[in-house]
Order: C-alpha cells, then structure tokens, then sequence
C-alpha cells in the first residue's frame, strides 16, 4: 500500500484560497503554506541537505515548524525538534547525539543557537537562501517524518524516530473519531518541538480546517483570540487549561464558539475540568505518547462527561492490552502495551532502549508505554499513574494519581503531586507536594484525606511549595521533587 505523504499539495490545489494558518497578524492560505514548503525544501536543497539529514529547529512556536514539516517529504531530510526550555548542556548531548546538517532557529534562541551547532539560520531564512533543485522523491510509509524526543525526566532524552504511517494515521483516525470539520479553528499554543505538530496540528490541516499559531502561551491572548476568530476546540494540558481558568479575564470571555475541549499529556484535575464546564464547555480527557504519535483513545462527549477519568477507548487501527509485572494478560489492571500503525519506527540510535519498548507478542509488535491502566467491563480505559511511580508502602500499592485525585478536592488545592520516597518503617511512603490557593495546615490535609483514601495511601510528608516544577510541554518532573525532598532529609 502507498499514501501520499506529500498531501499538502492536494489541500492546495483543492482549496487554494481556504484560510490554512493564523500568524503574526494574518491568514495564510493553503496554497501560500505550501508554497512556502517548496521554497523551503528548495532553500536545503541549496545547502546541500539529502535524503536522511538531520535538520533542527530550535525555536518557540513559528511558521517555520510547519514550512520545515510539509519541506520534509519533498526532500526526505527529517526534522530533528529540540526543546529551547532545556540547558545549554544538555542541548548540546541532543546536538551531538542526533548531528544535525544544520540547525534553524527562532529570534528567541539566536544567541543560543550559535553556541550550540556551527552552521545556523534564522527560520525565517527558509524562504530566502539560494534555492536549489528538488530531487525526484516520493516519501514512503516507513521513512522518518520527524525525529520528536521523549519527554524523559531523567539523563538524555530518546529520539523517536517518527514515521510517516504513523502521522497519516493518527490524521486520518483523529478526523473521523474526534469529528472534525473542515470549519473548525483551534489554537496551536502547546510547543510545536513536542507533540503539537501530530496531535491536532496535522488532523486540522489535513481535513482542510484552519489553525492559529500562538508563538508563546498567553492566557488573555488565547481567550482573545477564542472569541474574536470564533474558536471550535481547545486542546492544551492541564496546567495552561488552569492557568485560563484563574485568569482575570476568564469569567467575562466569550467562549461561546468552542464545541468541546480535550485535556493532554497528563490526567486533568476535577476543579480544572468544572470551570470550563460551567462555561458549558463539553470537556473530554485525552491519553497519547510520542512514540505512539499522539491520539490512542477516543470517547464521545456524553460517555465522557458521564465517566470524567476515563480516556476512552482504542482509536479504530490501535490495539491495547494490559499486561501485569509478570508479563501475563491481566484482565482489568496492568501495564498498557499499544500496537498498530501509529508506533514509532524505534529510537534514533538507541537499539537496547528499542529492544526494551517495542517487544513482539504472539506475531504483533506492540510498544510497551510504562503506564499502568485499568479497564471497566464496557471496555474503557483509565489511566491511574506511570508504572515507575507507584510505589509499594507496607506492602500496599499506592497510585499517586488517585491520592491527587482526592487533595485536588481540597479547596485549598492549587496544584499538587504525590511521589513516593523511602522510608525506614514502611519501606516507602507518600510525599505530596502542593501549590496552595490559601494557608493550611499539614494535619487538616491529613484528616481531610482519612476520610478518603485508605490509612496507608495518605501521604506522611508535605512539601508546600510556590510552584511544581514542570517540562517544556507542561508536565510536572516528579523526579526533581524527590530530590527536593532527598535534599532536606539528607
């Protein structure tokens, strides 16, 4: 079977006038946006860059991600896409890690940029270096589209080796079971260097609908932006969604153009979720990885509001099991293994952490994602932590998520984390760390959360703090936490 990996000319001859992407103030059409692709295909092509190179991109959100993304199949370079949030250091390992031919970069990152790798451009540049002649070249379905890195918490990043199956498959099954429309409009504000491109990005755009590039996330410009250019569906993770929602602006907005909202990268916590829905918002939790590229489950809006925590079910070309820490088929909690086209073709570079995601069972490839899931007799699916956080306290398992679940109802409650540390009794225990909305006292959580949760899953430590420390894409790094609390107990 062949795709067309080169669909963006399609778009374009289809509906040339049809707005394509906001930015900087004005509309681009489908037919400039691919313009702009072949001029920048041409633009590499004129330094030399083949088949197979490496081409970075160093930058906040910017047309160039786009330009670079729909170049990619014409030339068959592979954009390699570095988060600027990181240290000097530790870009420089991803640098010499991938080897780049060259690297792009937003104005943001210029000085940086030149640190960082000898030969740099402006993005911007993409449209005026000396053009070259395109090659004859057909992307194929196994060819890497993207190099994207994991959002690993610990030592270097994994480069996932993206292929281009999987792209046009998570396209073509988030159109039909996520129910876009051609008229629909969202906001790409989550980072364009991590899964922003394969989420919703390229569903839209390949459905011919229309997307605004916010460069850097601003809570009143977004809400601006939603009401004044009449805004269909959010999709953010949980921290920007609860930075809206505290906003001064929020109350007043106008959202009255957004059919639903769907939450990524990390479970939404309840008061988040109710403040879009008294807005009548309709609000739906969604569950994907990089290497599995980027929507793995779907629900429909009812069944979503009836079961809030739940993610949904497989998307119509997924398989999910679970599998338990015997690496037998467990019928209702275990490890979630993923299988299907949407799976990453392996880690650039990196057989021994392939070998240990990808295994073969019973002759189907299936990606083992870390996440411990359950599953309800109707065959949903809920996601209840990464398997290396839970944590065993007196022979009990403890899953932060739930134990989040429950502080999250405290009205004190701004944000929170709960990990596990060591300890000498019990062998581990819980350490919540909370962001606090107003003061409260250590034992008013305790007695709150007996009330709630089993005597051995409320956390012995809390840790108060200004803010949780997160990743590029909004996560929050537990890791750091533990070695906060390592740190003081030393």
């Amino acid at each position: 079977m062949e795709l067309n990996a080169n669909w963006l000319a399609r778009l374009a001859a289809y509906h040339p006038d049809r707005p394509a992407v906001f930015w900087r103030g004005r509309w681009i059409s489908y037919a400039e946006l691919y313009r702009r692709a072949v001029r920048a295909a041409e633009s590499l092509a004129g330094q030399g860059i083949q088949k197979g190179d490496r081409v970075g991109v160093l930058s906040q959100n910017h047309l160039g991600y786009l330009e670079l993304y729909f170049a990619a199949p014409l030339l068959g370079f592979i954009p390699t896409l570095f988060n600027h949030r990181l240290s000097e250091t530790e870009l420089l390992g991803l640098i010499e890690y991938t080897a780049p031919k060259n690297l792009f970069y937003g104005e943001d990152c210029a000085g940086l940029a030149s640190r960082l790798h000898p030969s740099t451009f402006p993005l911007e540049s993409l449209q005026t270096l000396p053009a070259g002649l395109l090659p004859p070249y057909r992307a194929g379905l196994e060819d890497t589209a993207l190099i994207l890195f994991t959002g690993g918490t610990t030592g270097l990043p994994k480069g996932a080796r993206i292929p281009y199956r999987q792209l046009l498959t998570n396209a073509v099954q988030t159109c039909m079971s996520w129910g876009l429309r051609p008229e629909d409009r969202y906001i790409v504000a989550t980072p364009m260097f991590h899964a922003a491109l394969n989420a919703l990005c390229t569903p839209m755009l390949y459905l011919g609908a229309s997307v605004m590039i916010q460069e850097k996330f601003d809570p009143a410009g977004y809400l601006r932006w939603v009401a004044e250019h009449r805004v269909s569906l959010l999709f953010l993770v949980p921290t920007m969604y609860q930075m809206l929602a505290q906003h001064a602006s929020f109350a007043a907005s106008d959202l009255q153009s957004v059919r639903w909202a769907i939450s990524g990268g990390a479970p939404c916590p309840a008061p988040v979720r109710q403040a879009f829905q008294s807005k009548q918002i309709r609000f739906k939790q969604g569950y994907g990885l990089t290497e599995c590229g980027v929507n793995c489950f779907t629900l429909d809006l009812d069944e979503a509001e009836a079961f809030p925590e739940s993610v949904g079910r497989p998307m119509p070309h997924l398989w999910a099991r679970l599998v338990d820490a015997e690496g037998r088929e467990a019928e209702q909690s275990g490890e979630l293994w993923l299988s299907g086209p949407v799976v990453m073709s392996g880690y650039y570079q990196r057989p021994d952490d392939t070998r240990a995601a990808l295994v073969e069972h019973q002759g189907q490839l299936w990606l083992r994602t870390g996440d411990l899931a359950q599953r309800d007799e109707a065959g949903r699916y809920y996601i209840v932590g990464r398997a290396k956080e839970m944590f065993i306290s007196g022979g009990e398992n403890v899953y932060p998520i739930e134990v989040e679940r429950a502080l999250y109802d405290h009205p004190a409650v701004l944000e929170c984390a709960v990990v596990g540390v060591p300890d000498d009794r019990w062998g581990e225990v819980g350490l919540a760390a909370i962001v606090l909305k107003s003061p409260t006292s250590e034992e008013d959580f305790r007695t709150y959360l007996k009330g709630r949760l089993a005597g051995y899953k409320v956390p012995k430590h809390f840790l108060f703090v200004a803010e949780l420390p997160k990743s590029g894409p909004g996560k929050i790094l537990k890791s750091e936490l533990v070695s906060r609390f390592r740190g003081q107990h030393a």
